[in-house]
């Protein structure tokens, strides 16, 4: 593994330990505990079910200063350890295919977005668990060549709610947890206590790890292989307060996986089991930044990803408004 600036090979150190371990019995036991599976008519839109109009007014009452938080990482088109499969960007007319006035210059994206370098939204035809997707349905007669007709990005929509950062190095003065670390139940707790917040019904929670300073500092590595985030233990508490997203700076999941054969357990419980869309890979700095300067870990939150028939997600620029 090599850093960004090329010199030394970066290897990521032991965290704390991602335990501690759970069997697949026990995590099949949680996964039944945490279903929401009948709870919604719009079964396809999860979680965010919760987010009524009357909590849209709620967090837009939220905003005080009126500063404007981007939460997205930039377009990556440079491969990496953590990046395997670059997004791409080119220019397709450089003033030189259209009629000569006036000039037009064009450009080409393209990505694989589910990854751990694009900020992206998982819908919850993203992932089945025992061949099952959110809501009990099989996952081979709800997706095919053709994408998912149950549970695409484009049932979703739009998500305007109140968003809670969980900033977790700040609460253990810290710079960042160190990949493989595990963020528990307990942990989440004595967050909300230090950072004066409460997560609640219809929120949206984002953890930072830090771990994007880390590799601006450091340099990359390969985050599938390590890197901090949930424990599962932590997630009948989130269940418990209603979440409608969850996101972070990582993909949510810590790593390596403590649960053996499953290696995004969060990922299975966040979306077939409750029905949860997570945000993967948002960078955090500036808003932990401005949470900080304010006092404030509640805002409102913006999230609007693409309209894709049929996408199991899509690349998305959430923004903060403080």
């Amino acid at each position: 593994m090599t850093s960004g600036s090329g010199d030394a090979p970066v290897s990521p150190p032991a965290g704390s330990g991602a335990g501690p371990a759970v069997s697949r019995p026990e995590f099949d036991a949680l996964f039944a505990t945490l279903r929401t599976w009948g709870r919604w008519a719009a079964a396809d839109r999860g979680a965010w079910n919760r987010v009524t109009p009357d909590r849209v007014r709620q967090a837009t009452a939220l905003v005080r200063s009126g500063t404007v938080v981007p939460l997205a990482r930039p377009w990556d088109t440079a491969p990496g350890p953590d990046n395997h499969k670059p997004a791409l960007h080119h220019m397709s007319d450089l003033g030189d295919v259209e009629a000569p006035e006036p000039a037009t210059y064009k450009d080409f994206i393209g990505v694989d977005y589910h990854g751990k370098a694009v900020s992206h939204l998982d819908a919850l035809s993203h992932v089945a668990y025992r061949g099952q997707l959110y809501d009990g349905r099989a996952a081979q007669e709800c997706v095919d060549a053709g994408g998912a007709r149950f549970g695409a990005v484009s049932a979703l929509g739009p998500l305007v709610t109140r968003g809670v950062l969980l900033d977790l190095p700040t609460v253990l003065g810290v710079a960042w947890l160190e990949p493989g670390r595990a963020v528990h139940a307990a942990d989440v707790v004595a967050a909300e206590r230090a950072l004066g917040v409460s997560v609640g019904e219809g929120d949206a929670v984002l953890l930072r790890s830090g771990g994007l300073r880390r590799r601006r500092e450091r340099g990359a590595w390969d985050t599938g292989a390590a890197s901090a985030g949930l424990h599962v233990d932590a997630m009948p508490l989130l269940a418990e307060r209603g979440i409608a997203l969850l996101g972070g700076d990582g993909d949510s999941d810590v790593r390596p996986s403590p649960v053996d054969g499953v290696h995004s357990p969060v990922h299975a419980l966040a979306l077939a089991a409750m029905g949860v869309p997570l945000l993967d890979n948002l960078d955090l700095e500036a808003l932990s930044a401005a949470s900080a300067e304010t006092g404030r870990y509640a805002f409102l939150l913006v999230v609007a990803p693409l309209n894709i028939p049929g996408g199991t997600g899509s690349p998305v620029s959430p923004v903060a408004v403080l």
